[in-house]
């Protein structure tokens, strides 16, 4: 596709190009608006901007967070977002994304614990006590994406004929069982447990992106409990949700990052329009996200798409491993447009927003937009906070982002992740990062 990389000069011109696609994003100038806090049970949000889960596959071999993620946490936490949603975290080994992907157990808790306090202390320190941060920790099994050892050993919830063909997956695959799967829900259950006593505020049941429990919700073709139906499709999320709910105090969060649109043909995609994949459905995410808050899930984080099929779709870029079917803008206005439509059928449970970063300096005006309009209540940011974690601190004390910190989207943080190399911004925290893009992927 024909299209200018990012060229805004002001938020004037973007307010232009939306024009000329006939595109509706509400852009605000009220900043103010994301200063709001937001009231998640008993707990007090700081305000209304999250710090997403990204990975910075920089743990230990034994799960436990390496010093570069100490050092990722502390510049969050310096950075001022009222929620500090934490990266994926494996709850078996076999699940590991990665051979340095987080993974909480009973010997290493301890670990876990000391990280949540390195945050809390660092923005009690930074912020003299006015911002304390919400933390969650996201659980996670990488199902088809399970690399503990480095090369492939997936475990895949069914077989993806679009998915299957990008990984050289064959047919012959096993899926996972049944009494594997629910065995995995007392096991998730332990590792929120394990959170809970390590001073987490909650646990996200990671649902997104096409790992296992979010490709089970597209497992239209699976036989047995966990697959066909509706509620054998969605059984092991709402299973673990109401499992944890009945072991934890009521005050801790149990939520999810969800995907409500994989952008992948029925019926292999959920959140999809059987007719045309390019369109969303949002019959069965608004459905399954009413279940889970009737389940007391109070706040929950929507996405769509896959980063490792059509990551354009839940990160719009115009620089990056392909040239995006579409311009960038049409992918910001899906996310919004999406999780609007959610928040207007279920407005009584919390949601964070995606799809922010593509606007570099000016997505602090769509976030404002959106959150002043009752679309999200919580604007989430990813690459953004790898590139300029101090970026909430900006807006809310000189009013702006500064465009030479911002995230450029050019996916080398991406880059990093497949070469195997431990993740951060290559261009904006390049001392780190440069010499192991140079090393890992340069040829």
């Amino acid at each position: 596709m024909d299209f200018k990389q990012f060229h805004y000069k002001s938020i004037v011109d973007v307010e232009e190009e939306l024009k000329d696609m006939n595109l509706n994003l509400p852009l605000s100038k009220n900043l103010d608006a994301l200063r709001r806090k937001v009231a998640v049970g008993n707990k007090t949000i700081p305000n209304s901007i999250a710090v997403q889960p990204m990975e910075g596959c920089d743990g230990n071999s034994d799960g436990t967070p390496g010093e570069l993620t100490f050092r990722r946490y502390r510049r969050f936490a310096s950075g001022g977002a009222g929620l500090i949603w934490m990266e994926a975290c494996a709850i078996v080994p076999e699940g590991r994304a990665n051979p340095r992907q987080l993974m909480i157990n009973r010997k290493n808790a301890g670990e876990f614990s000391r990280l949540h306090d390195e945050i809390i202390d660092t923005a009690y320190d930074r912020f003299k006590g006015s911002i304390h941060p919400i933390c969650i920790l996201q659980l996670t099994h990488s199902g088809r994406y399970s690399r503990p050892s480095g090369s492939s050993e997936p475990l895949i919830a069914c077989h993806n004929p679009y998915l299957d063909k990008a990984q050289g997956i064959d047919k012959d695959v096993p899926q996972v069982t049944d009494d594997y799967l629910e065995k995995l829900e007392d096991i998730y259950v332990d590792a929120a447990v394990l959170a809970y006593k390590s001073g987490f505020d909650g646990v996200d049941i990671k649902s997104c992106h096409r790992y296992l429990s979010s490709e089970l919700l597209s497992s239209f073709t699976r036989e047995g409990r966990y697959g066909g139906s509706f509620e054998g499709r969605t059984r092991l999320l709402a299973d673990v949700v109401g499992k944890i709910k009945q072991k934890l105090p009521k005050d801790f969060i149990v939520t999810s990052r969800l995907n409500i649109y994989d952008a992948i043909p029925y019926p292999y995609g959920f959140g999809v329009d059987k007719e045309n994949f390019q369109k969303y459905d949002m019959t069965e995410p608004i459905k399954l996200i009413k279940i889970l808050h009737e389940k007391g899930m109070p706040i929950i984080n929507l996405t769509m798409g896959n980063p490792y099929y059509n990551p354009h779709i839940n990160r719009p870029f115009d620089k990056g491993p392909y040239v995006p079917s579409e311009h960038p803008l049409f992918g910001v206005a899906r996310l919004s447009r999406g999780i609007a439509e959610v928040k207007k059928a279920v407005p009584d449970i919390v949601i964070i927003g995606s799809g922010y970063s593509y606007l570099r300096e000016f997505s602090p005006y769509l976030a404002a937009g959106n959150i002043e309009n009752g679309n999200v209540d919580i604007a989430g940011f990813g690459r953004e906070s790898f590139a300029y974690p101090d970026f909430p601190s900006d807006i809310f004390n000189k009013g702006s982002m500064d465009p030479k910190k911002c995230c450029i989207t050019c996916s080398k943080c991406t880059e990093l992740m497949r070469a195997k190399s431990m993740t951060g911004c290559v261009v904006r925290d390049s001392g780190i990062y440069a010499p192991l893009y140079k090393k890992y992927c340069i040829k």
